[in-house]
């Protein structure tokens, strides 16, 4: 469509004529007067319709109503009311009539007022609701609002991925995912139904926000007592919680809401007024207040609303049906109890018109900005009001024909004359409530400026929360267990807050709460040690420094855990070679502990030694390469793990419970020239002779080796290739019924010839005492 108008369903109906067959109409002048509508050119429309009505003794309905169209879509708006109440004058308007109306008003609204370009509208649904079922609001979430009800946080309760809830939004059958990650909140038999408050969270943020988190206290005991239908208690507490933070967007909005369902409309009006001053663009607000003002029956009024409505959502549907039986309602409050004349422009219209007033101030904000007086109206109507002059071009028009003019020699329209009207001295007829009428329209442009409104204030519930710096200190985010910053904070489901590393060390001996020692058992059977998020972001945001220097502090323990010459981690248990799979069952406290230290540095090694009376535990052993874990509901793990390589013990020590070592890596003694040839053959030789004890062994003894150590591994064609040898040798170290002494002297030897030398005795050993 031309002319900056939207393609609409209404913009291809035709309104029926009263009388199709009445002389005066031609067909022929109806049909060209459509495709220039369909053109764009709205001012030929307008001009033949009014000829046409220009030639009958009486005005045809629906041919009032195609001129009307026509004029609303050419945006000139008092003539477009001219032609509308004249069909109402003749028979009530129906609201399926008047969409474009409302639509060119709206669309005037928007761009003129609120200097909104275009009509896009982003991507809510049919009604103006966005995906989460709530119309937009102009606001930013921050860091202490909860994401479900999009309020300040209150009894956090921390879920097992690490967001944090209100606890009773939490308990709302409608939540089964968290919004932040999309996890599905296991609420049947998992931790979701016991969690309670995080008790570190609720503590900082009485603290931080001390009114607002008594203002939310009384906010949800209310929603709960008027969830109950005990609403008068709940109208209380919503009264105390906006005593305590007025400018509460969200908070104003359900008591307006509460207000109305207990059927106080005038309450409800003045809340959703106070709340389009704070929030000027809030569609949401704007409808609420519309509503109340219809239910309160001050439907001039709230037919500002719904055009504001409109004007900031055009496809929000709902509201335009809503504002066009309002409208329909207005145009007939003109003509209500009224004896009107055969001819509607005589016996004084305009008088009938302006007595009730409805019409003319529903329609004011189109024709006379806020400030102006009546006097000097006509020229802010011009400025705001696009005339066409085409109109000027039709053929006489007589007076007492023409349904556009008022009188004989007027050259204004109808709405113009009656916009530079004084208003009548009796006002409304019916009684308005103490705050008076909404008064003039002020559209939202006007209220950006806070100085420019009295009482406006931009403070938003959920907008960015400022609080005192020195009024967060480190101690308020301090680890019970270690007494320093918190690092990497957990919360358990019992809502206490410790270090994860912290709290993975007590539960390593003890499955209860360090501090209210309640059973966790199913939260250290699912390790859902996932860290909360929101404390990490508040430890980030505003203990920084803090922050990266309890950060420093756990790097610099990290290296010195992953040095793996000075302070290697020594599992006292059993002998290990390298290349051979190694399985640990673990479950002692400082294994556990151990072990996952291994897995957080990333080395993923630690040594194994057997033990010794003397000393704790062998000179030598073997490092061992984790490649698994699996762990069990009660902490215990069983730990896959492979022989790397072998080492030597410079000094013995223990840190945390479990031994450490200073080591050197062992390397086999690189043989040459003909000490070489004869390590080959000695090699060979060897092999040949494992091969045939093994092959020499009963099935269900090879069975049981098979399965635990796998087949021997191939003869290597260089045998002095590895560090360590060839893999066979240790294979075969493993399998042989040799004990742990005899076994740990093979593994200390540094000569290949030496070591296999040791395996062919034990060889011819133990076929020696085979029974035959």
């Amino acid at each position: 469509m031309e002319s900056g108008v939207r393609s609409h369903p209404a913009d291809l109906f035709v309104h029926p004529l009263s009388n199709p067959g009445v002389a005066g109409i031609c067909p022929e002048m109806l049909e060209v007067a459509e495709e220039a509508n369909r053109a764009g050119d709205f001012g030929l429309a307008v001009e033949i319709y009014s000829s046409q009505l220009a030639d009958l003794q009486q005005p045809d309905r629906g041919l009032c109503l195609r001129k009307a169209d026509s004029l609303a879509r050419a945006g000139r708006i008092s003539e477009a009311l001219d032609s509308y109440c004249l069909a109402a004058s003749i028979s009530k308007l129906r609201p399926e009539e008047l969409p474009l109306l409302v639509e060119t008003i709206a669309r005037t609204l928007r761009e003129k007022e609120l200097g909104i370009p275009g009509t896009s509208t982003g991507s809510s649904g049919e009604d103006g609701l966005d995906s989460n079922g709530e119309c937009e609001e102009d606001e930013t979430l921050d860091l202490f609002s909860c994401r479900l009800c999009k309020c300040l946080l209150h009894e956090p309760t921390t879920v097992e991925c690490g967001h944090t809830f209100c606890k009773h939004c939490l308990e709302d059958e409608t939540v089964k995912d968290c919004t932040h990650c999309k996890q599905k909140l296991n609420k049947k038999d998992g931790l979701s139904h016991c969690r309670r408050l995080n008790v570190v969270l609720s503590g900082l943020l009485d603290k931080l926000f001390a009114t607002e988190s008594k203002a939310r206290r009384l906010w949800v005991e209310g929603e709960v007592l008027w969830k109950n239908q005990n609403l008068s208690d709940a109208l209380e507490r919503y009264n105390a919680a906006v005593e305590l933070v007025p400018s509460s967007g969200r908070l104003l909005y359900q008591r307006a809401e509460l207000h109305m369902e207990m059927r106080n409309s005038n309450q409800a009006v003045q809340d959703a007024n106070s709340l389009c001053r704070m929030k000027p663009l809030w569609k949401k607000a704007h409808y609420l207040k519309a509503t109340a003002l219809s239910t309160a029956g001050r439907n001039d009024e709230a037919l500002q609303e719904y055009f504001l409505c409109v004007a900031l959502k055009p496809d929000w549907s709902k509201v335009k049906l809503e504002a066009q039986k309002v409208l329909s309602e207005v145009f007939s409050s003109v003509f209500e109890n009224e004896d009107l004349p055969v001819h509607p422009l005589q016996g004084g219209y305009a008088t009938r018109l302006i007595k009730p007033p409805a019409l003319l101030r529903s329609l004011r904000p189109l024709t006379q900005r806020p400030d102006s007086s009546t006097k000097d109206s006509e020229s802010s109507l011009n400025k705001s009001i696009p005339v066409d002059n085409s109109s000027s071009r039709l053929s006489a028009v007589t007076p007492g024909k023409s349904d556009s003019a008022a009188g004989e020699g007027s050259t204004k329209s109808l709405a113009e004359g009656l916009a530079a009207l004084p208003a009548p001295p009796g006002g409304l007829k019916r009684k308005h409530s103490s705050d008076g009428p909404s008064g003039t329209f002020s559209p939202p442009s006007k209220l950006h400026r806070p100085d420019e409104v009295s009482g406006f204030q931009p403070v938003s519930l959920c907008g960015g929360r400022m609080f005192p710096a020195d009024l967060l200190d480190s101690g308020d985010m301090e680890c019970s267990l270690c007494m320093r910053l918190f690092y990497e904070p957990v919360a358990t489901p019992c809502g206490h807050t410790f270090c994860l590393k912290c709290l993975e060390r007590c539960l390593d001996h003890n499955p209860n709460c360090p501090l209210c020692k309640e059973n966790l058992s199913e939260y250290l059977a699912t390790r859902g040690y996932n860290k909360t998020l929101l404390m990490e972001e508040v430890l980030q945001r505003y203990l920084g420094d803090e922050l990266a220097e309890r950060k420093k502090i756990h790097e610099e323990e990290l290296k010195e855990l992953s040095n793996l010459n000075q302070e290697v981690p020594i599992f006292v248990c059993t002998m290990a070679f390298p290349t051979i799979p190694c399985p640990l069952h673990v479950f002692e406290p400082r294994y556990r502990l151990m072990i996952r230290r291994s897995m957080e540095t990333g080395t993923k090694q630690f040594g194994m030694c057997i033990a010794d009376e003397l000393k704790g535990f062998a000179d030598y052993g073997c490092m061992l390469q984790v490649r698994d874990v699996k762990f069990f509901p009660d902490g215990r793990s069983v730990v896959d793990t492979i022989g790397v390589s072998r080492f030597k013990v410079l000094s013995h020590g223990q840190r945390d419970g479990y031994n450490t070592a200073k080591i050197e890596y062992l390397e086999d003694k690189k043989a040459e020239g003909e000490e070489l040839v004869e390590l080959l053959k000695l090699h060979d030789s060897v092999y040949d002779q494992a091969n045939g004890w093994f092959t020499s062994l009963k099935d269900n003894m090879k069975s049981q080796i098979l399965s635990h150590f796998g087949h021997l591994p191939s003869k290597d064609p260089d045998p002095q290739a590895s560090p360590s040898g060839p893999a066979w040798c240790w294979w075969l170290l493993a399998v042989l019924p040799l004990e742990n002494r005899a076994q740990l002297t093979i593994l200390a030897m540094t000569s290949l010839k030496d070591r296999l030398i040791a395996i062919r005795r034990v060889l011819i050993f133990v076929t020696r005492k085979r029974p035959r």
